[in-house]
């Protein structure tokens, strides 16, 4: 047993009762794995109290322009009725340059705290120069972006992509998804070492090795990295134990779990 922490789960996906069964199991098909669970809000807050989850970064990936709207209502609906979720909304690259504008700022009206983007799903290249001014809306609203990374199949999400755009755009806070390149880590070690680039654990420990792991924690710095499931693919329980079986020392556990999220976000309680 693992037993009760201070945890914030930084990566965490919800949907509407009515697809959530659907979505899930899209995305298991999307990567050919099983996944653990639907991605109900009230499943995710029973799974994460187990382990002493007291926050979650939810979010959900808009796969159609028209999606956007009502996927950032639900996820702020959502963060109204849980205290515990700290909601990231929804973009897609296809939608028009003004609609950028206005849905940004609506984001922020709505008590947001950033956006996600899946790169892969949304079929664009993160780097792609059409993106650049969108990224610098973000920034200045003070919304960090968390992009899925890494892809083996696409190329997309390629890490040297993400540390393109994140030059190009050095104030923005980026986060780049399971370790900066779920299957390409050789390619995050090498490209993403940048000070505006943060990580979360997500979707990784199951096969990256664990000398991999440190060694990308080491290189990238301990304090960049903050804990995350991808709720509903993975268990929190067996999450954190394969985050704990790396054997970090207790602070660094602690920074992981939950000290940087809390110092790179603010939140105080």
């Amino acid at each position: 047993m693992t037993g009760k922490r201070k945890i914030i789960d930084a990566h965490a996906h919800i949907f509407p009762g009515k697809i959530a069964q659907r979505a899930s199991e899209s995305i298991r098909e999307f990567y050919h794995l099983n996944m653990g669970f639907a991605g109900y809000p009230h499943t995710l807050v029973e799974r994460g109290s187990k382990i002493g989850v007291y926050k979650y970064l939810v979010c959900s990936t808009a796969t159609k322009p028209e999606q956007v709207f009502s996927i950032n209502n639900f996820i702020a609906e959502k963060c109204k009725k849980y205290p515990e979720f700290f909601g990231f909304g929804s973009l897609h690259p296809r939608m028009e340059k003004r609609q950028f504008v206005a849905e940004i700022e609506r984001i922020k009206q709505l008590g947001l705290h950033g956006i996600k983007l899946h790169s892969d799903f949304q079929q664009f290249n993160i780097d792609d120069p059409e993106m650049v001014p969108v990224y610098r809306l973000a920034a200045k609203a003070g919304l960090p972006i968390l992009f899925h990374m890494g892809d083996s199949r696409y190329d997309y999400s390629a890490p040297h992509r993400l540390a393109r755009a994140a030059t190009e755009v050095p104030e923005l806070i980026c986060i780049a998804a399971h370790y900066g390149g779920y299957e390409r880590w050789d390619e995050a070690y090498q490209y993403l070492k940048l000070p505006n680039v943060y990580f979360d654990t997500s979707s990784s420990l199951f096969k990256l090795s664990k000398s991999d792991a440190l060694a990308l924690m080491e290189h990238m710095g301990i304090e960049r990295f903050f804990f995350g499931t991808d709720f509903p693919m993975w268990e929190h329980k067996t999450e954190l134990e394969r985050f704990l079986s790396l054997g970090l020392c207790e602070e660094d556990n602690e920074k992981v779990l939950h000290g940087n999220f809390e110092r790179v976000f603010g939140i105080t309680d």
